[in-house]
C-alpha cells in the first residue's frame, strides 16, 4: 500500500462528502486507502459514508476524542507506507497525491510535506507554511510586525516569508489540514500529542519531526482548497482552547522565565481575542446574478428552484465571453461549478484564476443534491440543497 489518507470528521457531513469524492478521484490510479474517523458527529456523516462510500474504511468513535487522538486512531490501522492527514473541509486535485508522493520519494531525510492551500474565495492561506513560533516570532505575529515591516526578514518568520506561495522549499511548521509523511516518521515521534486537544497539535508534530533531524517541506506544485472555517466555530470556547494550546506548546518545548511567561500570557489573550473576532462572519451581500458552469439544463432548473433566482448557464468554451460581460458590470456574482461536468482540478484552477473579481464560488459535487462553498476564510460556509 503506497498511501493511507486519514480524514478526521466532526459534524461537517456535506464537506466530508465532497472531500472524499475528491480523494477517491485522486487515488484511483495507484494503491491507496481512505480512512474516515468520525468523532461522534451529531449529524448523519456516518450514515452518508456507509451509503455513498461503502468501500471507505469508517471508524465511528463514541465520543469527540479531539484532533490528536482521532487522527492517531486512524493512523494506527493505516497500512500505507505514506500517510496523509487531511481535513474534511478540503478539496484535493486529481494529481495532488501523485505529485506530492513524487516529490517525497526524491527527498533524503524526509519529514513532513505540506502543499499550497487556498480558501473558498481562491486566496492563498499563509499558514500553508510557517516557522517555529519562538517567543520573538510569536511577538512579530501577535503584533502584526510582519505586516508593518514586510521587508525585514526577521519579522517574516511566522509565515516562512523566505518562500513565496509559488516556491517549493524547506520550512519548519506545516498546517494539519494537509500533512503527508512516511508512516514510520509519524510513529517515531508518537503521532499527535493527545495531551493537546487541538490548535497547536500540528505545530507540535512538525516541531517533533524537526527534532529527529528530518526536514519539512512546503510544496507549491499542487493546490488544495481548504474552507478553513468549517471544523471550528470561533467563539468563547475556541478562545479558551487556543490559549490552552499555546500554553501547552511553550511549556513542552521552551524554558520560560517570569518575563517570558507574563509576555506570553498577555500575547495569547490578545491573539485569542483577535482570532475570535476575526472568526465572526460579517454580513454578506446577496449575489445579484448567478452563473452555472455546466451542460445540464435539468440541474440548472433544480438550482434555480432552490435559490428562487434566475441562473445563466455556460460551458467552459463559452465562459470567457459571458464572464467578461457580467463582471464588467461590477455585479456580485455567484459562480456554481458543476463537478459532474468539471473536474476538481478545473474547479480549483477556476478559484485561483477568477479570485477577487467580485464573485463567490460554489461547487456542485458529482451525483449530489447540494451546492457548497464558503465566501471567507472565517465563514462557517454554506450548503444549499435542491
Amino acid at each position: 500500500m503506497q498511501l493511507s489518507v486519514v480524514i478526521l470528521n466532526y459534524n461537517v457531513r456535506h464537506f466530508l462528502e465532497q472531500c472524499v469524492l475528491s480523494v477517491q478521484k485522486a487515488t484511483q490510479n495507484f494503491n491507496a486507502e481512505i480512512i474516515v474517523v468520525d468523532n461522534n458527529s451529531p449529524d448523519d456523516s456516518c450514515q452518508m459514508m456507509k451509503e455513498r462510500f461503502p468501500d471507505v474504511i469508517l471508524i465511528e468513535n463514541k465520543e469527540n476524542a479531539g484532533f490528536p487522538k482521532g487522527n492517531n486512531i486512524g493512523v494506527k490501522i493505516a497500512s500505507g507506507k505514506y500517510i496523509c492527514i487531511l481535513n474534511p473541509d478540503t478539496v484535493v486535485a486529481k494529481d495532488t497525491f501523485e505529485k506530492v508522493l513524487g516529490f517525497a520519494k526524491k527527498q533524503e531525510n524526509l519529514g513532513i510535506i505540506g502543499c499550497k492551500l487556498i480558501d473558498g474565495t481562491g486566496n492563498f492561506l499563509p499558514e500553508s507554511k510557517r516557522g517555529i513560533p519562538t517567543p520573538f516570532v510569536a511577538f512579530t505575529k501577535i503584533f502584526s510586525l510582519y505586516k508593518l515591516f514586510p521587508n525585514i526578514k526577521s519579522f517574516g518568520k511566522y509565515y516562512a516569508s523566505h518562500l513565496n506561495e509559488n516556491q517549493t522549499g524547506k520550512v519548519e511548521i506545516l498546517v494539519g489540514a494537509f500533512m503527508m509523511m512516511k508512516k514510520e516518521t509519524y510513529d517515531e515521534v508518537g503521532g499527535f500529542d493527545e495531551d493537546c486537544f487541538m490548535y497547536s497539535d500540528d505545530i507540535d508534530l512538525s516541531y517533533m519531526v524537526l527534532k529527529t533531524g528530518k526536514q519539512n517541506y512546503y510544496f507549491h506544485e499542487t493546490t488544495v482548497i481548504h474552507y478553513k472555517g468549517e471544523s471550528t466555530i470561533k467563539d468563547g470556547t475556541y478562545m479558551k482552547r487556543f490559549q490552552e494550546a499555546m500554553n501547552f506548546f511553550y511549556k513542552k518545548h521552551f524554558k520560560t522565565s517570569v518575563f517570558f511567561s507574563l509576555f506570553m500570557k498577555i500575547g495569547i489573550i490578545f491573539f485569542s481575542f483577535v482570532k475570535m473576532f476575526q472568526g465572526k462572519a460579517n454580513p454578506k451581500s446577496k449575489p445579484e446574478s448567478y452563473i452555472l458552469v455546466s451542460e445540464n439544463d435539468n440541474i440548472k432548473e433544480k438550482i434555480q428552484e432552490a435559490l428562487k433566482k434566475n441562473i445563466e448557464i455556460t460551458t467552459l468554451e463559452n465562459q470567457k465571453a459571458l464572464f467578461s460581460q457580467t463582471f464588467s458590470k461590477s455585479k456580485l456574482t455567484e459562480v456554481i461549478l458543476d463537478n459532474n461536468y468539471l473536474t476538481f482540478n478545473e474547479s480549483i484552477e477556476f478559484f485561483e484564476t477568477q479570485k477577487n473579481k467580485n464573485i463567490t464560488f460554489k461547487i456542485l459535487p458529482s451525483e449530489s443534491n447540494f451546492i457548497i462553498g464558503s465566501n471567507s476564510s472565517n465563514d462557517r460556509g454554506e450548503v444549499i440543497k435542491f
